[in-house]
């Protein structure tokens, strides 16, 4: 049949021709607009900065006593709205998943384009404690919207109680060149030591602290390590930076919500999560934040070791205390935090900063000035990125008048550390991006005198 077009125009058919033809005009701009806006927001990114319905940037972190807590975060697109953690402990097959208890998120809404580097994209981080687990126990978690998008199961094994053997890594400033140079390294550092308990970053993860490209490539390197290494983060002076219009320096905007850590409720809010401590099979970790707020943190620090009864007292922080490296230096640290490390027995100081590689002591001298073979601290400066500095051999010199002994020096060389505590002896060891032994000293420690022996 012919219509002619007044037939067409004034019968239902048209209407259904124009109501389709509104329809497909309508989606075709949705989909013009969406694509618009979804250029607009992921241009220029790579695949794997770009959040979506799966979990990505999963990691493991203390909160609470790590023989029965751990705690995890990740992100995703806003499209998840409900995040969920599910955990088991693991057993030879995969029947663990029966017995699995699901866990509600803590969600924090996240705007990545306040900073004017980054993309306008908003994400959502989620963040779960888990609570109540038995010591010395191997458990399977995996994170996700408990429904179609999951992570992998992941295994962690929780702290013994008391005290036993154990081995962490170390890492000094990782900052540039994260995915291209340092992935190696963290990788050749997990072949060395797949069962290390935990893992200390001494700060400078990144060179921009909020440019959010650094932080995907800082996650992308370490890839399903850092879900599985129990992270110990320590702020650096490039976790500071400005945004907008803003003068003064902030905190990376991405710290808090990307890694949940203990908060000391005593001190500034601007301090939590950057200063904390991590109680470890009688190992007391203090970490502090170098950067920000020194004074207030020596009370902190003083309080943290006059009350610790802990074997072994580890402080880390990103600002060497004795610095290698030309125009470094941190006299505050030398005046303020060194007498409190020598009265209480701080046995390792971990630092980065000076992109260069330094390890010396203060050995115990009697009242000529002669050596006992005693040590009071032991203070390693380190570097796992690729941005490297000369030692200033001269200025290593005048650290004597501090009663500092410098023993180890490397230059132009990426470097991680593991470090095994067993028995009466910390085991230290430097390795190089190559996964060859670079430097070895052991510290044997008297726990009823609290007197300290150093093999090189």
């Amino acid at each position: 049949m012919i219509f002619s077009n007044k037939t067409i125009k004034s019968g239902p058919t048209f209407k259904i021709l124009m109501c389709c033809t509104f329809l497909v005009t309508a989606i075709g701009s949705l989909t013009t607009c969406a694509q618009q806006q979804h250029h607009h927001h992921h241009e220029g990114l790579h695949h794997w900065e770009i959040p979506s319905k799966d979990p990505d940037r999963i990691i493991l972190t203390f909160k609470g006593d790590p023989a029965t807590s751990r705690a995890v975060t990740w992100r995703t697109d806003t499209s998840i709205t409900h995040g969920v953690a599910q955990i088991a402990e693991a057993s030879v097959n995969s029947k663990f998943v029966e017995e699995a208890i699901t866990i509600n998120a803590e969600l924090e809404e996240f705007d990545l384009g306040q900073y004017k580097d980054n993309n306008s994209l908003i994400v959502h981080y989620h963040s779960v404690v888990f609570e109540g687990l038995e010591p010395d126990k191997l458990y399977a978690y995996r994170v996700g919207d408990g429904d179609e998008h999951w992570s992998e199961w992941i295994q962690f094994r929780t702290a013994k109680q008391g005290y036993n053997p154990t081995q962490f890594v170390y890492f000094g400033d990782a900052q540039n060149d994260i995915l291209e140079h340092w992935s190696r390294l963290i990788r050749m550092a997990y072949q060395t030591a797949p069962d290390a308990s935990f893992v200390i970053h001494a700060g400078d993860l990144v060179n921009y602290a909020h440019r959010d490209l650094e932080w995907a490539e800082w996650f992308k390197a370490g890839g399903f390590i850092h879900s599985q290494w129990t992270a110990i983060p320590v702020v650096g002076n490039h976790e500071f930076m400005r945004k907008g219009m803003l003068k003064s320096r902030e905190l990376s905007m991405q710290w808090r919500p990307q890694f949940t850590l203990p908060e000391e409720t005593d001190l500034d809010p601007e301090l939590h999560e950057t200063v904390y401590s991590v109680h470890y099979q009688d190992i007391h970790i203090i970490v502090l934040n170098s950067t920000d707020q020194l004074e207030q943190q020596t009370k902190f620090l003083e309080q943290q070791l006059k009350n610790s009864t802990a074997k072994w007292k580890i402080v880390t922080c990103h600002h060497s205390v004795f610095s290698p490296a030309k125009g470094r230096n941190f006299q505050f640290a030398r005046d303020n935090w060194k007498p409190l490390f020598d009265k209480y027995g701080v046995d390792l100081v971990l630092n980065g900063h000076d992109h260069t590689y330094a390890r010396g002591h203060v050995p115990i001298r009697t009242a000529d000035k002669s050596a006992t073979g005693s040590i009071k601290t032991m203070y390693v400066t380190s570097v796992s990125g690729p941005k490297q500095y000369a030692v200033d051999e001269d200025q290593m010199e005048e650290y004597k008048a501090d009663g500092y002994e410098n023993i180890e020096v490397g230059e132009h060389t990426q470097f991680y550390q593991v470090i095994t505590v067993e028995d009466n002896t910390l085991t230290y060891v430097a390795y190089t991006v190559l996964g060859e032994e670079y430097d070895r000293a052991v510290i044997a420690k008297d726990f009823e005198t609290g007197d300290k022996m150093i093999q090189q």
